[in-house]
């Protein structure tokens, strides 16, 4: 996969380099590049930035130096034009799912006030990372491009190592333990020393359902429950 970020500030996105995902980058697996967006300046000074028209506060980003960023990345890059904006849908695993099919995408970093309104003729989706206020796009843009490219074929090691986190299958995660099996006093679930495997399967849904429906009950009322899941939930010996 191939993402070219555009951003004020490039030098945010050298978190890419490390971890799982910078191992992913150094395998070709992912190649994920920023842009600085004040290289496609024309003006003297690198300017980016101007008054709005009409009064208010704040300044908005020009089209010139984004349209022409754009421009340069879609001669090497044909993916979609994605802008981190508040007008678009809200950002979920499922959206995730889905462009991690893409091949390829071109992120586009807002800041100050916004961008100039001409710009979204160059913009072919936007997504909001929620209902807060940041202070740019590149905070939205971070962990966005994190959980679409985690779930890129060959970034994890095992399919399994997201299949069954929270929100994948739209159910929060259940509970996790290590050693030691006796911490102050509190121990391990007997049923995960069982090596009943079944057993085991069983308890973990029952929880994840459970902790869906006590912390996330809008999650947990969009659940289309199983014939299992309703018996799981109603079996007090698991």
């Amino acid at each position: 996969m191939r993402i070219d970020i555009l951003t004020l500030f490039p030098e945010m996105f050298e978190i890419f380099n490390h971890s799982i995902l910078g191992r992913a980058v150094e395998k070709n697996i992912l190649n994920i590049k920023a842009h600085n967006i004040r290289d496609y300046s024309l003006n003297r000074h690198k300017k980016v930035d101007d008054y709005p028209y009409g009064g208010g506060a704040g300044m908005v980003m020009t089209p010139q130096p984004i349209v022409d960023s754009i421009r340069a990345m879609k001669r090497e890059n044909n993916g979609k034009v994605i802008f981190l904006g508040p007008r678009g849908k809200t950002f979920n695993q499922d959206m995730a799912k889905e462009l991690s099919k893409e091949k390829e995408m071109i992120f586009l970093c807002g800041h100050y006030e916004g961008i100039d309104e001409r710009i979204y003729n160059y913009i072919d989706m936007e997504i909001s990372l929620g209902d807060f206020v940041l202070t740019g796009g590149e905070m939205a843009c971070i962990p966005i491009v994190d959980s679409i490219c985690r779930l890129v074929p060959g970034v994890l090691s095992c399919s399994e190592s997201f299949m069954e986190e929270s929100f994948y299958e739209g159910v929060l995660e259940y509970p996790q333990y290590t050693r030691p099996e006796c911490f102050e006093e509190q121990k391990v679930p007997g049923v995960l020393l069982s090596g009943h495997h079944e057993n085991i399967r069983k308890w973990r849904r029952k929880q994840s359902l459970l902790i869906t429906r006590e912390r996330r009950r809008d999650l947990f009322e969009k659940l289309n429950l199983s014939v299992e899941d309703k018996k799981i939930l109603k079996d007090k010996k698991i």
